[in-house]
């Protein structure tokens, strides 16, 4: 059974959740910053999801006020949204995704930004582009919205 767990519901997945996200998402220099980040967790930003089934994780997702790039002005944002690729196309993404527009909708927020240069996947799930935003690297990105 696939479930999604929320380490700020479940904080015993905490450890387990930092460590794969680390796996995924972190260069050296951002090691910390997931530790942290994800150790922190609280309501209702940031929040951070994994994918958990028969006792491995196979996925995982946040929900943060921040995805760094220059668009401040909008948040909440879904971040980190990985899913393993042998267990791609069974709909996991949006069992992710659902779940944090959920919770994003159940902390009173109208709209769920995306920040991706993965445009045909996200508009799967009802987002929108809205534009685009600039990283630190001076690089752009596209900015996409969904109403919840």
């Amino acid at each position: 059974m696939i479930q999604v767990i929320n380490t700020l519901q479940y904080p015993e997945y905490t450890s387990q959740a930092i460590s794969y996200i680390q796996k995924r998402w972190a260069i050296p220099s951002t090691m910390k910053f997931y530790e942290d980040s994800i150790s922190h967790s609280s309501s209702p930003l940031p929040q951070w999801y994994i994918l958990y089934t028969d006792n491995e994780i196979i996925g995982c997702a946040g929900l943060i006020t921040n995805d760094f790039i220059s668009r401040m002005d909008l948040y909440p944002w879904v971040c980190d949204l990985y899913v393993e690729e042998k267990f791609r196309g069974h709909n996991y993404s949006k069992l992710l995704i659902d779940t944090i527009k959920a919770d994003a909708k159940a902390a009173g927020y109208k709209t769920l930004y995306c920040a991706t240069d993965h445009k045909r996947f996200f508009e799967r799930f009802g987002f929108k582009s809205i534009g685009i935003a600039y990283r630190f690297k001076g690089d752009s990105t596209g900015v996409y919205s969904c109403e919840l």
